[in-house]
């Protein structure tokens, strides 16, 4: 509420003026003396009273608005709301036409019109008056001249035989509070603060301040979104350290040589882990420790890189630099799909599924880029392209690539065109897209994590911390909401950053050699693993947790 001077306006004629005299034209009951309200104060006692007039304390609402003298809307919308609430349409359309000076576009009185209008020929259907509900129709909605594509559907309505199917095809609640409440809710959206306040808006502005806190809270990682119900309002939101995967949990020692890389599957119930030991294991993690469902042997090169198809039935797994064959596995049944090889100089080491799951990407530093089927039947191939790293977009057609020209570049496999991505000043040994397909995570040759956003095609964050040399880390998003980044590092730690953040927020340390691979699991935000040349797998989780991440 306004005030020019600091005497203040109030309702009934009251007024407080500045040596703290009450004037309250004969209301005994108000109080003689009342501290000067500021214009804050007036809109927290008005943002308080609307509180509890949603919560049925209509006393409290009278005894608060009196005692400070403030108005908890303007007299007139006060007056509209009681009508509409109590299905008065033509007391409400009267008010309306008062209200037309205090609405700030004059168009809107004709979409509040409208609006009341639509509540009343509705509520004359559902109770089988369907002359008065063609009159409104007639004489007063379609005057109006507004929204015609409504006025057909609500035409249509007058044909329906019983209220399920009026319900039904009109998307409304029925005659009642309930829809009389929404209709409430969407005139207030027309008016100004000054004269109504918008609907719950001490809800709205304390869920705004609860997703700020979280926003700033640099351990946020859970899937309870329940909005304020899951937060105390009493004092600020920090989730501490304890609650993020940043102990370990479990060592995994069934590989007998270097860990090369790790992955979880998209359901985020298995892990799949591959070795310079030329042996993938896959490892189930929905109890409370993580169990060897099978051991896929035969790699003579080891095994660098692994890709599940996209419905976890299938394993691509891929070798080192001298490597020319890939290999796909069924891990349902331990069998091999078929291995892959066109010609002995071929070096495939990277791979990324087609959405389809019936078609996938594969490559290397010698000039190869297939695209193949399940058989391994080359289907298309683009010539001379070297390539460390591939990623199938959503849309089925694209593949990005990191070259050996330290670039990213995207081939469209349907109409073979190709383009520039972003280029960065040292080698791209390692990327991972986010999962809304905005946002890559580049591991770049003696600089560490680059965050691009590669629809605007800006560098948006380097990241500090992590050693990075020219061996081939794999870093990945994670989290809720992917909001965290985590990498290996050759000093024998994993790094964890919020992606607001250039500075790790947690540095882990257990490993004794290079960490070459972190992964997070898709499925429950607080479970990571890494793989690393010391020849272990760490399963890290929070210290809050006893290891059941409640996958069953």
């Amino acid at each position: 509420m306004h005030r020019s001077k600091r005497t203040s306006a109030r309702e009934d004629g009251e007024a407080s003026t500045s040596n703290g005299e009450h004037i309250s034209n004969g209301d005994s009951k108000a109080p003689l003396k009342r501290k000067l309200l500021t214009r804050v104060d007036e809109d927290v006692v008005r943002l308080v009273g609307q509180h509890l007039q949603g919560l049925g304390l209509d006393q409290s609402v009278d005894v608060l608005m009196r005692e400070s003298g403030c108005r908890l809307e303007h007299p007139s919308a006060a007056k509209f709301r009681q009508s509409v609430m109590a299905g008065d349409w033509e007391k409400a359309d009267c008010i309306l036409k008062e209200l037309k000076l205090l609405v700030e576009n004059h168009e809107d009185i004709s979409k509040m019109r409208f609006c009341l209008l639509e509540q009343k020929f509705l509520e004359f259907l559902e109770d089988n008056r369907p002359f008065d509900a063609l009159h409104c129709l007639r004489t007063e909605l379609t005057p109006l001249k507004y929204n015609r594509e409504r006025l057909h559907q609500l035409s249509g309505l007058i044909m329906c035989t019983n209220h399920e199917e009026l319900h039904k095809r009109a998307c409304w609640e029925g005659k009642g509070f309930k829809s009389r409440q929404i209709l409430m809710d969407k005139l207030q959206s027309f008016l100004p603060a000054s004269v109504m306040l918008p609907p719950q808006r001490l809800k709205a502005l304390l869920s705004q301040a609860v997703e700020l806190q979280k926003e700033k809270c640099p351990f946020h990682n859970t899937n309870i979104d329940a909005g304020m119900h899951s937060f105390s309002l009493l004092s600020d939101h920090q989730c501490t350290r304890k609650q993020f995967p940043c102990e370990i949990k479990y060592t995994l020692t069934e590989h007998c040589d270097e860990v090369w890389f790790a992955k979880f599957s998209h359901d985020g119930r298995r892990l799949a882990t591959g070795a310079k030991d030329g042996n993938i294991i896959i490892w189930e993690v929905v109890g409370m420790e993580p169990k060897l469902l099978r051991t896929l042997e035969g790699h003579s090169y080891g095994v660098a890189f692994l890709a599940w198809s996209p419905d976890d039935v299938y394993v691509i797994a891929c070798g080192p630099e001298d490597c020319s064959e890939l290999w796909i596995w069924n891990v349902e049944t331990g069998d091999l799909k078929c291995r892959m090889s066109q010609s002995p100089d071929d070096s495939l080491t990277c791979c990324a599924w087609n959405p389809d799951g019936k078609r996938f990407y594969t490559g290397g530093t010698r000039g190869q880029f297939y695209q193949c089927d399940l058989d391994g039947n080359v289907l298309d191939s683009w010539e001379g392209v070297r390539v460390n790293a591939l990623y199938c977009l959503d849309d089925g057609k694209t593949v990005l690539a990191a070259d050996t020209h330290m670039r990213l570049r995207s081939y469209n496999f349907e109409d073979l065109h190709d383009s520039n991505v972003l280029q960065e000043d040292h080698p791209i040994m390692s990327f991972s897209v986010s999962d809304d397909g905005r946002r890559c995570l580049l591991n770049v040759a003696s600089q560490g994590l680059h965050l691009w956003n590669i629809k605007d095609r800006v560098l948006e964050r380097k990241y500090q911390g992590v050693t990075q040399g020219f061996y081939t880390i794999h870093s990945c998003f994670g989290g809720v909401n992917q909001d965290f980044l985590a990498s290996g590092s050759e000093d024998h730690q994993v790094y964890i950053w919020h992606v607001k953040n250039e500075r790790p927020i947690a540095v882990l340390c257990g490993h004794t050699r290079t960490v070459n691979c972190v992964t997070w699991n898709p499925l429950v935000p607080s479970m990571m693993a890494s793989a690393s040349d010391d020849g272990t797998v760490r399963i890290w989780g929070p210290s809050t947790e006893g290891g059941d991440w409640g996958l069953s």
